[in-house]
Parts: C-alpha cells; structure tokens; sequence
C-alpha cells in the first residue's frame, strides 16, 4: 500500500511538472539557447548518449535509424525529375553516426556538423568505419550556427540532412535559421531531407518550457506551418511523409525540399 501511494505522488509530481511546463511563463531565446548549450556540453546526464543518438545510447536501433532514414530519403527522392547528387553531403546535427554510416558511403564529402567535440569523433569513427569518405568534422556554437556556412562553403553541398534534431533546438525561430543555414549552403537543385516532429490535437504534443526535462518536444510544427516556411526560406517543398510512431518516438514528419 505505502508502495502505490509513493507510485501515485511521483506520478502527480511529474504531471505538476509537465502542466507547469506547458503553461509557464515564456522564456526569452537567449536564455533557451543558453539551456541547450548547456545540456549539450554535459555529456554526464544519464540520458544524453541516447538522447545524442551514440551506438551506446540506443543499443539495438543504431543501425535501424540510418538504414530506415536512407531507405525512406531513396523513396521520397522519386518524386523528384532527377536523381538527387551526392557529392558532398552535410548533417546537421550528426551526433554518433547513426545517420552517416548509412549516407556517407554514397557520398565523395560529408560534412559532419555538430555542437559536442565527442559526438563529432563519435560520428568519425564509425563513418570511416563504414566508408572511405571525405569526412570534414564541424564544430558549431549553439550561440552562433551562421558560423558554419562559410566553412562548409556557400552553394557547396548537393544533400543536407537535419533528423532527429529539429525538435531539440530552442525555438521555432531557431529552427528558421537553420533552414536558412541549409538554403546558403545547398546548390541550385539541391536537396534538404528535414524531419520535424508536427502537431496534432493530442495536447501531449505541444511545446514545453524545461528545455532539459522536455528537449525531445522543445520545437514543434504544424505539418503546414513548416511546408509554409520551407518555401519562405528559398525551398520548393516536394514531399512529406508522416511517421505516427516508431520505437523511438511519436509524430515524426520527414520534409524532402529542393533548393528553389
């Protein structure tokens, strides 16, 4: 009996948490990306290698992830008239690798991007594993991603990858200037392969205000809003594809996008 009512108050506390969460008070952007920079660089917090999608953090779906995320980019890639180029491609946001080992062999270049030094060598390791690519490890500041277009070089990559990233970063706004950092570095005709996760009426699935107790629900989109904003930021929004739920998550929607 003491056990249930001791289950029962951790339970009404998390709610409490989640509610207030929802509901507090909004936090200015400075401070959010303050937040993020923070977790981030704290690889000591018990979730962060799964939340950073390391081999040792999702034991048993690593290799799913960037077979199942390739598989569907080579299946939304028909719609377009011509097979998209590989020459150079750039992950936003590689953490370990789980996306690059499967897209790195296509390609002569992949820009590796990321805010952790150990993810970067992380994704390295395996990538080389995997391939003989040339592999370009960027580090950027949560601060301060615009820094990374001139290195990657401007209307220099023909692929660029954002998954399992957008609903970590601070803001809506935030997440804008990532797709404008895409738009600058893709060529004409480029592709952007962004999943997001979208909005439905489950109130579950609205943003919350602890960036650390909630990053995986941080950025939310309606599907519309984000097909809107792709062709804002210079896209031509070609597809998008709705992932309700798999072994990681819920309410995952994967955006193909050429560069308009």
């Amino acid at each position: 009996m003491e056990d249930r009512a001791i289950g029962m108050t951790r339970r009404l506390k998390r709610r409490g948490r989640e509610a207030l969460d929802r509901i507090g008070p909004r936090r200015s952007e400075n401070r959010v990306i303050a937040e993020a920079a923070q977790y981030w660089t704290s690889p000591a917090e018990p979730a962060w290698a799964g939340n950073s999608h390391w081999r040792t953090g999702i034991p048993g779906q690593w290799e799913k992830v960037g077979q199942d995320h390739l598989a569907l980019f080579d299946k939304l890639a028909r719609v377009l008239d011509t097979p998209p180029s590989f020459g150079t491609v750039a992950e936003w946001g590689c953490g370990g690798g789980a996306n690059a080992v499967a897209f790195a062999p296509r390609a002569e270049r992949f820009v590796a991007v990321d805010v952790v030094r150990a993810s970067l060598d992380e994704c390295r390791e395996h990538t080389l594993a995997a391939c003989d690519v040339d592999f370009v490890p960027l580090l950027v500041e949560v601060e301060n991603p615009e820094a990374a277009v001139d290195t990657i070089g401007r209307a220099s990559c023909d692929v660029f990858l954002c998954l399992y990233v957008v609903e970590l970063l601070p803001s809506a706004e935030y997440a804008t200037r990532i797709l404008r950092i895409a738009r600058a570095v893709l060529a004409p005709g480029g592709v952007a392969f962004i999943q997001v996760k979208y909005r439905d009426s489950d109130g579950r699935t609205a943003p919350r205000r602890s960036y650390a107790r909630n990053l995986a629900s941080q950025t939310i989109f309606p599907i519309d809003h984000f097909w809107k904003l792709a062709g804002q930021t210079g896209f031509r929004p070609e597809a998008v594809h709705l992932v309700p739920e798999n072994e990681l998550d819920r309410n995952y929607a994967y955006f193909l996008l050429t560069a308009a």
